[in-house]
């Protein structure tokens, strides 16, 4: 494995960590909830109507988040090498990991381990080795 150093953006990424930090506080300090995008989500549909509200600005800003960036810079290409099925499974197989964690990567990793949460470093470790035994065997051993 290699970085590849020609598209390596430091800077960019710590922003950009300390922008999703910055919004986990807030909403905290705020509002006393955890930033978790799988439970706001999931909480959007069956919440009571006072707790609606926030769930909609969160998600709303996080689906604006791109045209802003796109007002400083360009934003990069995505290209997606895997089939639209294997996107679908992938989806659901995630899906289903994070009702059976009680949570997602944001819930866990980021705010669960910024407090110092057991179960979220379980969690978050369980996530990322998971990920790398995926991709592991995906592309080494199926050769997919």
């Amino acid at each position: 494995m290699s970085i590849d150093l020609a598209h390596f953006t430091p800077i960019a990424a710590l922003a950009g960590g300390l922008l999703i930090g910055f919004a986990a506080m807030l909403l905290v300090i705020g509002n006393g909830r955890i930033a978790g995008i799988s439970g706001i989500l999931g909480g959007l549909f069956n919440a009571p109507p006072g707790d609606r509200v926030w769930r909609i600005a969160f998600v709303l800003g996080l689906l604006a988040a791109p045209w802003l960036f796109k007002s400083f810079t360009s934003l990069p290409v995505a290209t997606i090498t895997s089939s639209p099925l294997t996107l679908v499974a992938a989806g659901l197989l995630v899906g289903i990991g994070t009702r059976y964690a009680s949570g997602c990567t944001s819930g866990h990793g980021v705010c669960g381990l910024s407090r110092g949460s057991v179960r979220s470093l379980a969690a978050t470790a369980t996530f990322m080795a998971t990920g790398f035994c995926t991709v592991f065997v995906i592309r080494h051993l199926l050769e997919l």
